[in-house]
């Protein structure tokens, strides 16, 4: 079993920048791939971005790539979702999840956190 907390979101400006992490503990972080996934009010979770258990590969949803970074400290066991120039249309609730594969689909991970609200205002 892996479990995931995530924290760090808030409520900012459009245009500010918020910085989510998620701490992992149970089975070796390091072996696990993360990903974010995010879902906003009345919409389906989607994804946001994942990096590999190594760190070396990441990817990104094309609504936030440039703006978003992900990264991870393997020695914390922790995930980091650096978010700039916040839009309206980022509010969601942004959830870590862990897999052994680096995928951009939902079903594939087998371990969730239970979310952190992020609230961006215009």
């Amino acid at each position: 079993q892996v479990q995931l907390v995530e924290s760090g979101g808030g409520l900012v400006q459009a245009g500010g920048s918020l910085r989510l992490s998620c701490a992992a503990s149970g089975r070796t972080f390091s072996n696990y791939a993360m990903g974010w996934f995010r879902q906003a009010p009345g919409k389906e979770r989607e994804f946001v971005a994942v990096i590999t258990w190594y760190g070396g590969s990441t990817y990104y949803a094309d609504s936030v790539k440039g703006r978003f970074t992900i990264s991870r400290d393997n020695a914390k066991n922790t995930v980091y979702l650096q978010m700039n120039s916040l839009k309206p249309e980022d509010t969601a609730v942004y959830y870590c999840a862990a897999d052994l594969e680096a995928t951009i689909l939902e079903y594939a991970y087998d371990y969730w956190g239970q979310g952190t609200q992020v609230t961006v205002s215009s």
